[in-house]
């Protein structure tokens, strides 16, 4: 198969023929048909995550379909169309993972991170963690529900009910949850690189009450924000815009230090917390509700070759919405 690989951080991906992988006894192979191109696979490829499996096949935006099944696979058949996300494996047998929070499980596997993922022609993930995707979605629309869409939807949760919402960084993550928020009856106001009048103008699009620069107040004061951008100077920014008792969310992966602030930007109970992962819950509740909304997609297809392209965009922020690579037969 045709497979773009990581084959050392800080260098672009190299196209090459792998082996087609087989599935273990809980595992099923997927026909990859399209792969988001994520902002957590530009972290991997700029060596900002430490501790990769190389060589590595990025991507966990992967949606295909089951063209073999494992010997231990109960749920799951050949021809099944599902998606892979993120959280590839954990130990369900932690604390964590006893308390319903798998997504802290200290030995969890990552897709494309720690296992390989879907920037290639076909992948093998574990039964368990594979998400059924609605039907009313194409296979280039669903790629980025399945992180985007995902850690967008817990970040919202996180952010509590605050009927006035700040999101600082106006991407793939930032353009699926505001519209889950517009259809919950909330205001967004949208955060973006100063002067970026596109991303702005995208924003006020899907229905932003306001949409200015990262370097602005926006005129109200908000009761929570979500910082998507990877930038630590964001937060004393947010702190500063959200009332007492609000929450500042920071919701990437990966993010530059937060630089010191003066206490009273914290004091009043005002709280910052950060999203780790997901779990199996959050795509079970995000599935459901993404198609009531609707949550409607705005995506860039490339083809896998050029998915150096497509990050580079991303990098740049050259993107609106989300680059989706598209590599199989595709629906």
């Amino acid at each position: 198969m045709r497979a773009m690989v990581l084959e050392q951080a800080g260098k672009p991906l190299v196209l090459r023929e792998c082996h087609v992988p087989e599935p273990s006894g809980g595992e099923v192979q997927l026909k990859v048909h399209t792969c988001g191109v994520c902002r957590t696979d530009l972290h991997v490829v700029d060596g900002e995550l430490p501790g990769p499996k190389l060589p590595l096949i990025l991507g966990h935006e992967i949606v295909g379909r089951v063209a073999r099944v494992g010997a231990r696979v109960t749920g799951l058949s050949v021809g099944d169309r599902v998606g892979v996300p993120w959280l590839g494996w954990t130990c369900g047998q932690c604390s964590y993972c006893r308390a319903g929070s798998e997504n802290l499980c200290a030995q969890a596997r990552f897709t494309g991170y720690t296992i390989d993922g879907g920037y290639a022609e076909f992948t093998v993930a574990d039964e368990r963690f594979c998400v059924p995707i609605p039907e009313r979605y194409s296979d280039i629309e669903a790629a980025p529900l399945l992180c985007a869409g995902l850690i967008g939807y817990r970040s919202l949760v996180r952010a509590g009910d605050g009927k006035r919402l700040g999101i600082y960084g106006f991407g793939a993550a930032a353009h699926i949850m505001a519209q889950v928020a517009l259809y919950q009856g909330r205001s967004v106001y949208a955060f973006t690189r100063p002067g970026d009048h596109q991303a702005q103008q995208f924003a006020r699009n899907l229905g932003a009450a306001w949409a200015g620069g990262s370097d602005q107040r926006p005129p109200d004061e908000l009761d929570a924000a979500v910082i998507f951008a990877p930038v630590g100077a964001l937060v004393p920014a947010a702190l500063a815009a959200i009332r007492k008792g609000g929450t500042v969310v920071c919701g990437g992966i990966h993010m530059s230090d937060v630089p010191s602030f003066p206490y009273e930007l914290l004091w009043g109970e005002r709280t910052v917390c950060s999203v780790a992962n997901l779990t199996r819950r959050d795509a079970e509740e995000f599935m459901k509700i993404a198609p009531k909304v609707p949550v409607r997609t705005t995506t860039q297809p490339f083809p896998l070759e050029q998915a150096n392209e497509a990050l580079a965009q991303l990098r740049d922020g050259r993107l609106e919405g989300a680059a989706v690579l598209a590599i199989g037969g595709t629906s």
